[in-house]
């Protein structure tokens, strides 16, 4: 099986690109240098050369505040890039694997989401993904969604490095206590994608490590886990203002995962321990 990974320089690209050497498993790795999806003719060549049977496609505009006042930016490579991938692998007959995000979910709940609930962004970041969702619906025909949340891992920047480099440097951290959720690690993350897109049980997904916390919650973890003292002060969302609104609940509940047979990924406690011994290493 030949996989494509798109957004092969993100944090998730390269977990999967690095992912441990299978007989079966050829994987080709594109990064925006390579292959900008939002230009609909490079990503036809791009595609029709290497002709994938699966394309995973996890090349995003991520950066949630800056989306607010750019939303072109947002929705040309979450929505018109997802729009062009979608295309071009069907024209080749490959499979869609589409990563998105909990921010498809206004968060006014106190349960865990299910795949199939209804979507509510509030965000611009979060509705140009949910544009994405709609369209590889719409131009695949063997498409899965991937929906996960509080992506961490070894390649590039994200809240467990910041914590713990904050922590070391003496910062002052104050963490919002009132929005929860469920971290991932993006080594969890890439093995179960890996499982689904040998399947043909397409449809939505959500993918989590188990259980919940606040951000607050899994910084206190971070630090107790990794043996570095530090305070840390709770604090609301509205003490801590951000331009992009974010879901105050959104744990991904893991319905459809358990229906289709699929092992659920550990627990987040559980991952952050494996992730902070590979960090050590």
């Amino acid at each position: 099986m030949k996989i494509l990974v798109t957004g092969a320089g993100g944090q998730l690209g390269q977990e999967l690109i690095r992912y441990p050497a299978c007989a079966d498993l050829e994987f080709l790795g594109l990064t925006r240098e390579e292959m900008d999806v939002t230009l609909f003719e490079a990503v036809r060549e791009k595609i029709r050369a290497l002709r994938p049977d699966v394309v995973i496609h996890a090349a995003a505009y991520t950066k949630v505040d800056l989306a607010e006042s750019r939303p072109e930016d947002a929705y040309r490579v979450n929505a018109l890039g997802t729009r062009n991938v979608a295309l071009a692998a069907e024209e080749v007959g490959a499979k869609v694997c589409y990563i998105s995000t909990d921010y498809v979910f206004d968060g006014q709940t106190d349960r865990p989401y299910h795949e199939y609930d209804n979507t509510n962004p509030l965000s611009v970041y979060g509705k140009s993904k949910r544009a994405g969702e709609i369209l590889v619906q719409g131009f695949s025909s063997r498409w899965f969604i991937v929906r996960t949340s509080w992506v961490y891992g070894p390649y590039g920047p994200n809240f467990v490095k910041t914590i713990l480099a904050k922590a070391k440097a003496g910062e002052p951290l104050r963490v919002v206590a009132d929005q929860h959720g469920s971290p991932t690690y993006t080594n969890d993350l890439a093995r179960f994608l890996i499982e689904l897109v040998r399947t043909e049980e397409y449809g939505i997904y959500h993918a989590t490590n188990q259980g919940q916390c606040s951000w607050y919650e899994f910084a206190c973890a971070i630090l107790e886990e990794a043996g570095v003292p530090a305070s840390i002060e709770p604090c609301t969302t509205d003490t801590f203002p951000r331009p992009a609104p974010r879901p105050r609940f959104s744990v991904l509940g893991q319905t459809m995962l358990r229906a289709a047979g699929f092992t659920p990924l550990r627990p987040w406690r559980d991952a952050l321990r494996a992730f902070l011994c590979e960090l050590e290493e």
